[in-house]
């Protein structure tokens, strides 16, 4: 940590060929990052477009049967948020968007939206959470009832990142085969299709793209269910298994550059006629967000290579790591807000800016109190005898 930039950390999880793609990360944020546009919209079309150009979007979007590495996918998203958690939320989206449909599609379905994901051509999206249930999937309302060779969906989701400017949504729905998470089934829904009908732009506090989806009488063609009936709520739980330890890389990212502002602002700053580095609080301070940052990127590449290296699929390992770098995230920027005083409030300032963005992730993909219940359980199951 001599050069207050990012880098691929010095441990001995990764080999040659992630010591290449963080030289790819910073190439791509160097190239992008004075480049100005007319609107979030463009911005962020124009992000995919170029995750594609660059081959970036192959590591969430594999080719054939290409295993995922997920310590290339948690690298890329600390090295985008380093920069730019916007970025960081485009890419990651395309995964998630398209991860049910690698696991579980038809070769037909596969063929029609894989590809195009993976070259930037096209956009995803991931239609899961809904007005009245969040953290509680199995309770979901929105119907999907056979008729004929069609579904008619009927129902609303809310929160969905890229609504309104993807061009299929992945969505689950209530089909009814058993009570519960055993009576979801997950649709591809393109974005044209008669009866869906996108709300107006969420507006957050950190700039994220994102809308309410309403489904009027929506008639989806059967061939569109994705594997089978009931199997909604495992197909939209596959993505995470994935893509939470990445959610712990963005926030590793998101912590390591409020730390390495914040070393910049000490270094130059003069605080009782010393600089404000030389100051014991300050020291105490650092050294915390220090210890913490790299105890949070430990577990997190920990469980990146136990899933990559070892082959273990299990939530206990995925949970912690995005449980650790989102908390870690938020105590992180929040002592740089204070050590910045003033500044670290001021709209413009790129700790204001950190600030904003951090406190999303402890949310999504599984708030923290979830994160919390599986690790948990998952300990309690391995304690009992036989467990």
């Amino acid at each position: 940590m001599s050069e207050l930039q990012w880098g691929l950390w010095p441990w001995p999880f990764f080999d040659a060929s992630h010591e290449a793609l963080a030289e790819r990360i910073i190439a791509w944020n160097r190239e992008n990052h004075d480049r100005t546009y007319p609107d979030m919209d463009t911005e962020c079309r124009a992000m995919v477009r170029s995750f594609g150009a660059a081959g970036l979007l192959d590591y969430v979007v594999p080719k054939g049967d290409t295993p995922f590495d997920v310590r290339s996918v948690c690298l890329i998203r600390e090295g985008l948020t380093y920069q730019h958690a916007l970025a960081d939320a485009m890419f990651a989206m395309q995964g998630i968007g398209t991860m049910a449909l690698r696991r579980f599609g038809t070769p037909a379905q596969r063929e029609e939206y894989l590809e195009p994901c993976r070259k930037g051509e096209r956009i995803a999206a991931f239609a899961l959470t809904e007005p009245e249930t969040g953290s509680d999937v199995a309770s979901m309302t929105t119907t999907a009832t056979r008729d004929g060779d069609h579904y008619v969906i009927n129902g609303a989701k809310t929160l969905i990142s890229n609504a309104g400017m993807a061009d299929h949504y992945l969505v689950t729905v209530r089909t009814g085969e058993a009570p519960g998470a055993k009576g979801l089934s997950m649709f591809i829904v393109n974005a044209d299709t008669p009866g869906l009908t996108v709300g107006d732009p969420i507006d957050f506090i950190a700039p994220h793209p994102a809308a309410g989806l309403r489904f009027t009488d929506c008639r989806v063609p059967a061939a569109n269910l994705i594997g089978e009936a009931g199997q909604g709520f495992k197909a939209a739980m596959a993505a995470f298994d994935i893509f939470r330890p990445s959610v712990g890389g963005a926030g590793v990212g998101l912590a390591r550059r409020a730390l390495h502002e914040t070393l910049a602002h000490t270094n130059r700053r003069r605080l009782f006629g010393k600089p404000m580095h030389g100051l014991e609080g300050v020291q105490m301070a650092l050294a915390d967000m220090a210890t913490d940052l790299e105890g949070a990127a430990l577990l997190v590449y920990r469980a990146a290579w136990a899933h990559d290296v070892r082959g273990e699929r299990g939530a206990y390992e995925a949970c912690m790591a995005k449980l650790a770098g989102s908390e870690a995230a938020g105590r992180i920027v929040d002592r740089a807000v204070q050590l910045l005083g003033g500044q670290g409030v001021t709209r413009g300032n790129i700790i204001e800016q950190l600030y904003r963005e951090a406190r999303p992730m402890r949310i999504y993909e599984g708030a923290s109190e979830i994160q919390k219940l599986v690790i948990a359980r998952n300990l309690i199951k391995n304690s009992l005898p036989g467990g």
